[in-house]
């Protein structure tokens, strides 16, 4: 488990390239990342169907946690990874066990099909030499070999080599529809403490983290629900035994590295799509539009005499990437606003293919739901007057620079 790394600490960041968004008067940078689309699966998909619901939550059922545990424990994987000598700092996002001279890391997961798919997080078989797996409250371990992975999103989609009957998929749900209040229960192994069952709710959506990679995770799920290091890619499941995340990251409010009530989880949506295109093209693209910059709130506007008070204005296009060759412009002027060193008189962008944006936080939305190759129509201001230019949306680079 990844201790979540507070995405407020740079108003600005040095991320020029996107995804990553930080706290201060909405300032972030932007390459938006690609989260699912809604669309189905493909035959080729080795996400599992929907299977029946453990119990209604309307049932009365008084153990509904004990419940889910009995039918989903058996496909809840116990992941160790053998870690070779790692080179650099330690960082946050670390997988329990993990040292900078390398070790065991240990972690979660959970099959999703009968041919032996298992979802988990990539920080917890990123570098990896060998891969075990146990099942639930098997001792038999199963060599694993990683499919393909997404720093971006924090997914591996692995497989292993096991009888149809020695499997137990567990179903997925649908995380668009999941709403804060929920009652939710994940199952993992934190500590290295196998097939631990932990409840709670759903405290928040719509958060967003930082991957490994650099970028934002966005569409996060939050939840109360007990989660520890050793929990990495674990499942949080709703009230139906559905799964609508993967467990992936803490925040431990301090020094500590214990649960303190507050986790985040990747939405299944988002893991059912890179699961998807690894099985596809074997490799996951995200779209990119190469910008920086922050959220125009009224209050902003008023400060700095913008003429709008809702939109992005662009701190900076990255030199020759999508929005760069497109013909958006970032600033020229640095202003300190709270402490914070930002970068003014940049265009600032007020639609989306003809559709109005309030701040960042939907125009990574909007690039999330793109695929790269896709253009899209930006309307900005440039010194009071409004152009339309057109960015074809390249691939994201492989980590924020």
């Amino acid at each position: 488990m990844k201790r979540v790394r507070r995405l407020a600490r740079s108003p600005f960041g040095s991320a020029v390239l996107g995804g990553l968004v930080v706290g201060l008067l909405g300032w972030g940078a932007i390459a938006a990342g690609w989260i699912d689309s809604g669309e189905e699966p493909t035959a080729a998909s080795p996400v599992a169907p929907l299977a029946a619901p453990v119990a209604s939550r309307d049932s009365g059922d008084t153990n509904l946690v004990g419940e889910i545990y009995k039918r989903d424990g058996k496909g809840i994987a116990f992941i160790e990874a053998d870690q070779g000598a790692r080179r650099g700092e330690p960082s946050p996002f670390n997988p329990f066990g993990e040292s900078e001279g390398g070790g065991t890391a240990t972690g979660s997961g959970f099959v999703i099909d009968d041919e032996g798919h298992l979802l988990t997080n990539n920080h917890v078989v990123e570098g990896a030499g060998d891969i075990t797996v146990k099942l639930g409250a098997s001792d038999r371990s199963y060599s694993a070999k990683v499919v393909g992975s997404d720093p971006a999103t924090d997914v591996a989609l692995l497989k292993i080599d096991a009888a149809a009957e020695d499997l137990h998929p567990l179903a997925l749900g649908d995380s668009s529809k999941v709403e804060v209040g929920d009652p939710v229960v994940a199952i993992g192994n934190p500590f290295g403490l196998d097939s631990t069952v932990t409840s709670g709710i759903v405290s928040a959506l719509q958060r967003q983290i930082e991957a490994p990679n650099g970028f934002s995770i966005s569409h996060v799920i939050q939840t109360d629900a007990a989660i520890n290091p050793g929990n990495s890619g674990g499942p949080l499941i709703d009230a139906d035994g559905r799964v609508i995340g993967i467990n992936s990251q803490i925040e431990t409010g301090g020094g500590g590295n214990g649960n303190v009530g507050i986790g985040f989880s990747i939405p299944i949506n988002t893991a059912r799509e890179v699961a998807d295109q690894i099985e596809r093209n074997g490799r996951v693209e995200h779209a990119y539009m190469g910008i920086s910059g922050g959220t125009v709130t009224p209050d902003l506007a008023k400060a700095l005499n913008l003429p709008v008070d809702e939109g992005v204005l662009v701190a900076d296009a990255v030199k020759d990437g999508p929005a760069d060759s497109a013909g958006i412009e970032g600033g020229d002027t640095e202003a300190t606003i709270d402490g914070a060193t930002v970068t003014l008189g940049g265009d600032i962008i007020t639609e989306l293919d003809g559709t109005k944006i309030d701040g960042i936080e939907e125009l990574i939305a909007f690039v999330d739901g793109k695929k790269p190759g896709d253009e899209v129509e930006v309307t900005l201001l440039r010194g009071g007057d409004e152009k339309t230019v057109t960015v074809k949306l390249g691939n994201r680079p492989a980590s924020v620079e």
